[in-house]
């Protein structure tokens, strides 16, 4: 069989990537540094998912072992020397501590073997990949460098799976939804493109990073905010609310403008994609607590992140983006006290006062139209 490395056997690791590379024909080899998991995992060499939805199943893994990186370093370098590929679903605060152990790994694998192999972290960031590979390059001598320019690719990915908050009896057994998608960077990629059941290679990464993020994140956290204002407590009783749902998709409107000029995506394809959001919100088994889905608004209201981005860019085009406006005016009134961020916003807002707010955290500058947009939408929620 192929052999592939894979760090983190978490629930993403083990219910998302790890089980499509078990489907493509590949054993895996979990790393982690969690010790009991990784011997249950050596115990059986298998494990479950549970799919939950509208037509749930159960899908059983197999090929699988584990190393732990911390008591079989050894084990985990000779793993290098015949590896296939390598991914990582660790989270992206985790990267800069796997990294000296694949510098290590890189090093005995070009000394032994210069076939290609290719890397990809599946971190929920951009660039994901080549901030590894930065990392990983930190550790590598000049003349290792050369070697792995040649052989090693670091090609970035854009993932999109929903594991909701679970506590299962089986400490192998993941619960995770129908849908996923995971696409990569065709032109990070060292010899052949590794083909792989559920991922799709494309030549303009960029475009679906942004199609996930203005789509999927932003009508999340659009969700989310408009639900705390309502005293609503989970995203699954939100999508029973006519109100916000007409609110969510008048958002995902505005963003599918920008996404289909922008990158030329289908109509139809596009419109069938924000149908595939909006039901994934409606699963009851995936439903999470609205303060969990907002939680972080001073990252959310960032001017590349979900919110001020897509209307940003929707200014630009002589668009006006209302719904949009609505959300960013809604996240600066979050006020959930057990939010470090949020409490940040709050007392920023309270010593400052909301217009110097708007451009301190969102970087929108005073007197354009965006910023009075929002400030004329905020006078409208405070109705």
């Amino acid at each position: 069989m192929k052999q592939a490395i894979h760090f983190g056997g978490g629930n993403i690791g083990r219910g998302f990537i790890g089980e499509l590379l078990v489907r493509s024909g590949y054993e895996v080899t979990f790393v982690d540094v969690a010790e009991t998991l990784v011997d249950e995992i050596n115990a059986r060499h298998a494990y479950h998912i549970e799919v939950v939805g509208n037509e749930p199943k159960t899908i059983h893994v197999e090929h699988v072992k584990a190393i732990n990186s911390n008591m079989n370093l050894e084990e985990l370098l000779d793993a290098f020397v015949t590896a296939d590929i390598v991914t990582t679903a660790i989270g992206p605060n985790i990267l800069k501590f796997i990294a000296p152990n694949i510098a290590k790994g890189l090093a005995r694998r070009v000394k032994k073997n210069e076939a290609p192999l290719n890397i990809i972290a599946c971190e929920n960031m951009v660039g994901g990949s080549t901030v590894l590979k930065n990392f990983v390059y930190e550790h590598l001598a000049d003349d290792v460098k050369a070697k792995v320019d040649r052989c090693i690719g670091f090609p970035d990915a854009a993932v999109d799976r929903i594991v909701p908050i679970q506590h299962n009896e089986d400490p192998l057994l993941v619960k995770v939804e129908p849908f996923c998608e995971w696409d990569v960077d065709r032109t990070g990629v060292v010899g052949a493109e590794p083909q792989i059941e559920g991922l799709t290679w494309v030549d303009n990464l960029e475009a679906y990073i942004e199609r996930k993020l203005f789509s999927v994140n932003t009508g999340h956290a659009s969700i989310a905010y408009m639900a705390y204002l309502k005293g609503i407590e989970d995203i699954a009783a939100a999508m029973q609310d006519e109100e916000i749902v007409s609110f969510v998709r008048r958002v995902w409107a505005e963003t599918s403008e920008l996404l289909i000029e922008k990158y030329g995506f289908d109509r139809e394809k596009h419109a069938a994609y924000i149908r595939t959001a909006e039901e994934r919100f409606k699963n009851p088994h995936l439903s999470d607590a609205v303060t969990r889905v907002a939680r972080g608004p001073k990252r959310k209201l960032g001017a590349k992140d979900r919110l001020v981005s897509p209307a940003s860019q929707l200014i630009e085009r002589g668009k006006k983006p209302e719904a949009l406006a609505t959300v960013i005016a809604a996240a600066l009134r979050f006020d959930y006290a057990d939010d470090p961020e949020a409490v940040e916003v709050q007392n920023y807002v309270k010593e400052h006062g909301l217009e110097k707010a708007i451009t301190h955290f969102t970087e929108i500058p005073a007197g354009t139209e965006l910023f009075d947009l929002i400030l004329a939408k905020n006078a409208e929620l405070k109705k």
